[in-house]
C-alpha cells in the first residue's frame, strides 16, 4: 500500500512511543473547546519534526528522504483558525467569505481524508493538517507516492503515472466497496487524484485540488536543463527533476515559517519527470461523476492566482475556495485556513453540488506548474 503517515486511534496512541502527542500533552480535549496552542507548543512541535527529519536523513546516508515511524502519532490539540473565502456557481468574480458551522460528525459522507503530497514532497509534509484534522475528528491518512517520502524507489526509474501513484492506488482497491474517502492533492499530486478519479470513482466521495494540476502537459520541462535529471545518461531522455535550496524558496515557500523549510530543506527528493508529463484520458462516467474542489493560494509564486484561475476556467470544479496570504505550500503558511476549508468540504453532503462535474476526453497531466517554473526561471 505504500508508506502512510495516519492518525491512531486513542488506545493505540497510549501504547505508541513517547513521538505521540497525545501522550506528551496530557488527555485529550474536545475539538469544540480546544485552545491555540501557545508559542512555546509550537516550537516544541517544530523541533520535534525537524529533529525527527535531520535524524532519518542522517540514518540513510544524507538520502533527501524523512522516515516516519508508522506507530507514531504526530496529533495535537487544535481549534480551527482563520477565515477562508469560497466561490460558488459559475464562477463569478465574486467571492463571499464562509463561515465555518460546527462540524457534526454524524453527518459526514465520511470521515477518511487521504492527502497526496506533491513533486518533491511526501507525507511528512502534511504534520500540521493531520493534527488539525484529527483533532476535529476526522481521520486523516497522508501517503507517500513511489519515490517520495520514506519510499526508496529510485526516481529515475520512475517511468509512469502508474507508478508513481501505485500507493495511492493500492490504498484505494484495498478499502471496503461500502467505504469511500476524500481525496486532496497538491500541486503535481493532483495527477495522481485525477488518475485515481478515473479508475476508483465509487470509492471517491470528493476531490480537492490544492493550488494543484487539472490540465496540460509539462513537455516545457524540457527547456529547463539546469533542473533536469538525466539518471539514465546525458544522450538519453531526463528522468527527474530538483531545484536548488534558493529556487525552492522563492517558488514554493516565500509565506512559509523557517523552520517548516529547514524541516522541508532534508526532507524533499528528487521529481520523477515522466509522471508529470504523461497524458491522461479521463472520462465524464469516472472522473465527471465526482465532485471536485479547488483551493487556491494567493500568494502563491509557483501556481499563480492567474494559472489558478485559467485551471478552473477549463476545467470547471464544483465550488473553489481561497486562501489569503497563502504560498505554493499552505499546509506550512496557512495550515488552520486550510483545515477550515477542508472541514466544510467535508461537510459538504450530495444534494449540495454546486455544478456538474465536467471532464475532457483527453486532459493531459501537471503542466501550468511547469510554464510557471519556465517563467521565474
Amino acid at each position: 500500500m505504500g508508506n502512510a503517515f495516519a492518525c491512531m486511534p486513542r488506545k493505540d496512541h497510549r501504547a505508541a512511543a513517547a513521538v505521540s502527542r497525545s501522550k506528551r500533552m496530557g488527555s485529550a480535549r474536545s475539538a469544540r473547546g480546544a485552545p491555540k496552542l501557545t508559542p512555546a507548543e509550537e516550537e516544541l512541535l517544530h523541533r520535534q519534526a525537524l529533529a525527527m527529519a535531520i535524524h532519518q536523513h542522517l540514518d540513510a546516508g544524507g538520502s533527501m528522504s524523512r522516515r516516519i515511524d508508522g506507530a507514531a502519532s504526530l496529533s495535537r490539540r487544535m481549534a480551527p483558525g482563520s477565515t477562508s473565502s469560497r466561490r460558488r456557481g459559475d464562477l463569478p468574480e465574486s467571492v463571499t467569505n464562509a463561515k465555518i458551522a460546527q462540524i457534526v460528525l454524524e453527518n459526514l459522507e465520511t470521515k477518511k481524508i487521504v492527502l497526496v503530497h506533491g513533486e518533491g514532497f511526501g507525507a511528512w509534509c502534511w504534520y500540521k493538517t493531520i493534527s488539525h484534522l484529527e483533532e476535529a475528528g476526522l481521520d486523516p491518512v497522508a501517503l507517500d507516492l513511489t519515490g517520495s517520502g520514506i519510499d526508496h524507489t529510485d526516481t529515475n526509474s520512475i517511468a509512469t503515472l502508474a507508478d508513481y501513484s501505485k500507493p495511492l492506488l493500492d490504498y484505494l482497491d484495498k478499502l471496503p466497496e461500502n467505504e469511500k474517502v476524500i481525496l486532496v492533492g497538491h500541486s503535481c499530486g493532483g495527477a495522481s487524484v485525477s488518475y485515481a478519479l478515473e479508475h476508483y470513482p465509487k470509492k471517491i466521495s470528493k476531490a480537492v485540488f490544492l493550488t494543484a494540476t487539472m490540465l496540460r502537459s509539462a513537455d516545457v520541462f524540457l527547456q529547463e536543463s539546469q533542473f533536469l535529471i538525466y539518471g539514465n545518461g546525458k544522450d538519453k531522455p531526463p528522468t527527474g527533476l530538483m531545484f536548488d535550496k534558493q529556487q525552492i524558496k522563492g517558488l514554493y515557500f516565500n509565506q512559509t515559517p523557517s523552520k517548516d523549510m529547514a524541516l522541508a530543506a532534508v526532507s524533499m527528493r528528487p521529481i520523477p519527470l515522466a509522471p508529470i508529463m504523461e497524458k491522461l484520458s479521463l472520462t465524464p462516467e469516472k472522473y465527471g461523476s465526482v465532485r471536485r474542489y479547488f483551493i487556491q493560494t494567493l500568494d502563491d509564486h509557483m501556481l499563480s492566482p492567474d494559472a489558478q484561475e485559467k485551471l478552473v476556467r477549463e476545467n470547471p470544479p464544483d465550488g473553489i475556495f481561497k486562501i489569503k496570504g497563502g504560498d505554493h505550500c499552505p499546509f506550512f503558511s496557512k495550515p488552520q485556513s486550510l483545515n477550515k476549508i477542508l472541514l466544510e468540504i467535508a461537510q459538504i453532503q450530495a444534494s449540495a453540488a454546486l455544478l456538474p462535474s465536467k471532464a475532457n476526453a483527453e486532459v493531459p497531466a501537471g503542466n501550468t506548474i511547469a510554464e510557471e517554473i519556465a517563467a521565474k526561471s
